[in-house]
């Protein structure tokens, strides 16, 4: 995570200085219709996801007009992998100010998602961050602060909110099937290969990630926010770290390198994987940055058993649990209301037969390839009080997120402005109650003491969501 400055580069030679590239992709750009992108942040999301994909499916909409990261040989990767011509550097307040973007993309580790989200404002441009938003309630305030004084907007990427079983959800409850929501519980399980993985990787370390109740679970309190549609006013948690870090007899700094190998089942054989050998493993001589990292590192200090209570402004209480070294990966949530309760799965393995291994299931969901079997559903029950439960069946779609990927993007990036019915699409105050959650939990764990939301920001919780800033 070291900052240095480098010479911007463009191919294999050196570009004749930021006047010239501004000249380039500042005037030009323009006249070519299509919306310029800066990305910041060129690792496996930022280069694959949010960058070759990009290209590749919204290539007639966007050009890339720059990419920014602060190791010089992983972003000058990047820009092979995606196919992209645009200059490189380390330096993104020079490259923000040569190319003049009407987009930045923010895909760097989480605690210096502000930085750029705010830089990105100032200039004039739309900013699309990855979750979470950040990773503590001050940025998020800057970030707030920043994008009230701004003529552009920040976009949160919560794709999970267009998950085909989320949705049906959330027209079930917007429809009151079970009549008024009283409580929920909620609960996701990592296995222990990738949630073993945020173990190997910076997300281990709190100053980066802000832990996993952050990282992670922003993901499920913005989904909790959206399919409960009220503001969270409270929460209490527990959590520890029992399992990877120091809970081990031996260690190692990384993978290849480790005695133990042959007896870790934890052990990581990155040489097998091409992609992050380039991406990761080539350029480790810049900053020092191990993909393969011990998950044995006792300087790991964030948790990896997660449970929190969350009280809404309307009444609504939430169980919560995130566990990281479970048999098998998956969730679990069940609604209940005055009149029944809706309960849904994806991947328990004795609720559904799982037909690929733990290994290759993270591998699937981030697969951009699209997959979509129609003999597969996942499902829904809905239980009325009084009667007999009702199966409602959801066509399962295993790439990209459960599909959720490529709706994400096309909403960006192509149909921007199309309906909305049931909100999908999230702004900076959805990015900023889904953390709020996750940060309140994290005081909570330390300080052992309930937090209030109110208390965190200027944001005032509502009963009902304020969908727009």
């Amino acid at each position: 995570m070291k900052r240095r400055d480098f010479l911007l580069y463009g191919g294999s030679t050196i570009l004749g200085g930021f006047a010239a590239v501004q000249a380039a992709y500042g005037a030009t750009a323009a006249n070519r219709g299509k919306k310029r992108i800066l990305l910041v942040g060129t690792g496996s999301r930022g280069s694959g996801f949010w960058g070759k994909n990009v290209l590749e499916k919204f290539g007639d909409q966007v050009e890339f007009v720059g990419l920014c990261d602060s190791n010089p040989g992983r972003v000058a990767y990047a820009k092979g992998l995606m196919g992209a011509t645009c200059p490189v550097s380390t330096n993104f307040d020079e490259l923000l100010s040569a190319v003049k973007p009407d987009m930045v993309i923010v895909t760097t580790p989480d605690a210096f998602h502000h930085e750029y989200i705010i830089k990105g404002l100032k200039f004039g441009a739309d900013v699309v961050t990855e979750k979470p938003m950040t990773t503590d309630e001050k940025k998020c305030q800057a970030i707030l602060d920043a994008e009230k004084k701004a003529k552009g907007k920040l976009i949160v990427g919560f794709n999970y909110r267009y998950i085909a079983s989320f949705t049906r959800l959330k027209e079930m409850l917007q429809e009151k099937q079970i009549g008024k929501v009283t409580s929920v519980d909620f609960h996701w399980y990592l296995n222990t290969s990738h949630g073993a993985d945020y173990f190997r990787r910076w997300h281990a370390f709190r100053k980066f990630s802000g832990t996993l109740l952050v990282h992670k679970a922003t993901h499920h309190f913005d989904l909790l926010n959206w399919l409960i549609d009220s503001d969270p006013v409270e929460v209490f948690a527990y959590g520890d770290l029992e399992h990877y870090g120091k809970n081990n007899a031996f260690r190692h700094t990384n993978c290849r390198s480790c005695p133990h190998k042959e007896k870790c089942r934890f052990s990581y054989d990155i040489t097998k994987e091409s992609g992050n050998m380039k991406l990761y493993v080539a350029n480790e001589h810049y900053d020092g940055y191990l993909r393969d990292a011990c998950v044995w590192r006792k300087e790991i200090d964030i948790f990896d058993k997660m449970g929190a209570v969350i009280k809404y402004a309307n009444n609504v209480q939430v169980t919560y649990s995130l566990t990281t070294y479970s048999p098998f990966e998956g969730w679990h949530i069940a609604f209940n209301g005055t009149k029944g309760r809706l309960e849904a799965w994806e991947d328990i393995p004795w609720l559904n037969k799982v037909e690929v291994s733990q290994d290759q299931l993270h591998a699937l969901q981030m697969s951009q390839e699209i997959e979509k079997d129609v003999s597969k559903y996942n499902q829904i029950i809905r239980m009325l009080n009084f009667q007999k439960h009702e199966e409602i069946l959801v066509p399962k779609l295993r790439s990209g997120h459960g599909g959720g990927d490529i709706k994400l993007q096309t909403r960006i990036f192509k149909d921007p402005t199309a309906p909305d019915p049931l909100g999908h699409a999230a702004g900076s105050r959805d990015g900023a109650m889904s953390i709020l959650i996750g940060i309140a939990a994290r005081k909570s764990i330390d300080e052992k003491r309930p937090i209030k939301i109110a208390n965190l920001t200027d944001l005032v919780p509502q009963p009902v969501r304020i969908t727009k800033t």
